[in-house]
């Protein structure tokens, strides 16, 4: 079998200098060991003569240009979920986006008071926007909702008990549970009245000498519907301010601004909440809002400064880039004329069925051209959802494009979403009704989608 050229006369070529400049020697290097280790191995199994060093030297650079691709890639939503979770969630203003960029390229004022020369907190750069928009007295985040309900769960309720509704225990995605959160945060669940009716006594027996605080959970991932009762907040509030414990209300999703506008159910919001007497209220940043990742905690001046002095809050705080981020967000916020154009998540909820058909009009060509020879394309009718556990009994109408391979089989089906996954940009739709569905609600960027569509590799 004739011999494979050796690393070191690799390494002299011509050729290797430019990956060499783009991926340094030590990588280099590396990437061509297992080219050549991966030749050696064919070239025992089939008898094959070896290949060329420019053969070797292309299969290396390949290989280095795979492995220095970022994991982390976009990709066009076109499932009709606005905020999904494996997705993202909320894609964030380019208000947002230019706040990072600054925060994250050098030094900043993150905790320090420049017009004192003193060392700051970090919560400064949110908390005036926080309460001037929810009617708080403070405010703090840390990086995620989850984060927030059990740093208030143990800052109120270390080693006591907490009554809640059976009826809100909720999972919130990934098998994370309302229960585990709680034992995990130190205290003791106790639940109190039905799954479905719930009445202000039952938390009135339930409070003893242990009680830490009342929480009530937002249920913004499922309904109870028919034969049901809850008690009203400000009922709640009472009866714990008459006891003397703090009545937290975690809001799950969260919203800064009247869904109604986009023919969607109100969703209760920190305002209502705080009108009603909540002490301490929790909710989600990259969800509704339309933000970044954060858990956002607003509340009473007392009980928010004993949530910031529970030592958890240094291991759950957020970082520049995010309070950036966020205060670029609520910034928008205060200028509620331009906020549906300017916040990608409530654009995309209020965008109308007659533009998206707009959409589909567009691109159906292009698309249908891609797929020529393998299925055939046409209109549907779609009904998109919020996502993140937002509203989940509520569709949105909405509009996309069915692709009906022409071989009707589960496997054509499965290659078709494949090869829209394997686009330079990958393209995330769903398979319902024998067909390969894209809901264009979340489509912006109809150029960038059908200029890919030549690259479309699918077998014919």
């Amino acid at each position: 079998m004739a011999r494979l050229p050796s690393v070191d006369r690799l390494l002299k070529a011509d050729a290797i200098a430019p990956l060499i400049d783009t991926f340094g020697r030590v990588e280099t290097t590396a990437a061509i060991r297992n080219t050549l280790a991966g030749i050696r191995k064919d070239m025992a199994a089939s008898g094959d003569e070896p290949p060329t060093d420019t053969a070797i030297l292309e299969a290396a650079s390949e290989a280095l240009t795979q492995n220095a691709a970022p994991s982390l890639r976009p990709v066009f939503n076109l499932t009709g979920t606005v905020l999904h979770t494996n997705l993202g969630r909320a894609s964030l203003p380019e208000e947002a986006i230019d706040a990072v960029a600054a925060a994250a390229r050098g030094a900043s004022n993150l905790e320090y008071r420049i017009g004192e020369g003193k060392r700051g907190d970090r919560d400064e750069h949110i908390e005036d926007q926080l309460c001037a928009m929810t009617g708080a007295e403070a405010a703090t985040i840390v990086n995620n909702n989850a984060a927030a309900v059990m740093l208030v769960l143990n800052t109120f309720a270390l080693g006591k008990e907490v009554p809640t509704s059976r009826g809100e225990l909720i999972e919130i995605g990934g098998s994370f549970r309302m229960p585990d959160i709680m034992a995990q945060s130190g205290c003791t669940l106790v639940e109190v009245g039905t799954t479905n009716r719930t009445h202000l006594k039952d938390f009135a027996g339930a409070i003893g000498p242990d009680t830490g605080m009342i929480m009530k959970v937002h249920t913004s991932n499922y309904v109870v519907e028919g034969f049901t009762a809850e008690v009203p907040e400000p009922e709640l509030a009472k009866l714990c301010h008459d006891n003397n414990i703090p009545f937290a209300i975690d809001l799950g999703s969260g919203t800064l601004t009247d869904l109604a506008q986009f023919g969607l159910p109100h969703e209760p919001t920190p305002m209502e909440a705080m009108k009603h007497g909540a002490d301490v209220i929790t909710f989600s940043g990259d969800k509704l809002l339309g933000g970044p990742q954060a858990g956002i905690i607003v509340g009473t001046k007392d009980y928010i400064a004993q949530i910031k002095k529970n030592p958890m809050k240094r291991a759950l705080r957020c970082d520049k880039m995010t309070i950036a981020a966020l205060s670029a967000v609520l910034r928008l916020y205060a200028d509620p004329d331009r906020l549906v154009e300017r916040v990608p998540t409530l654009r995309l909820l209020a965008r109308r069925v007659d533009a998206i058909r707009g959409v589909a009009e567009r691109i159906g060509p292009a698309l249908a051209a891609a797929v020529d020879g393998f299925g055939s394309v046409t209109d549907t009718a779609c009904e998109s959802q919020i996502g993140s556990g937002a509203l989940p009994t509520r569709r949105i109408p909405s509009a996309g494009l069915a692709i009906s391979p022409n071989a009707k089989s589960g496997t054509a089906l499965k290659a078709l979403a494949e090869a829209f996954r394997a686009l330079p940009v990958p393209v995330i739709g769903r398979i319902q009704d024998d067909a390969f569905i894209l809901d264009l609600r979340c489509l912006e960027d109809e150029d960038g989608f059908t200029a890919q569509l030549p690259a479309l590799d699918l077998p014919r």
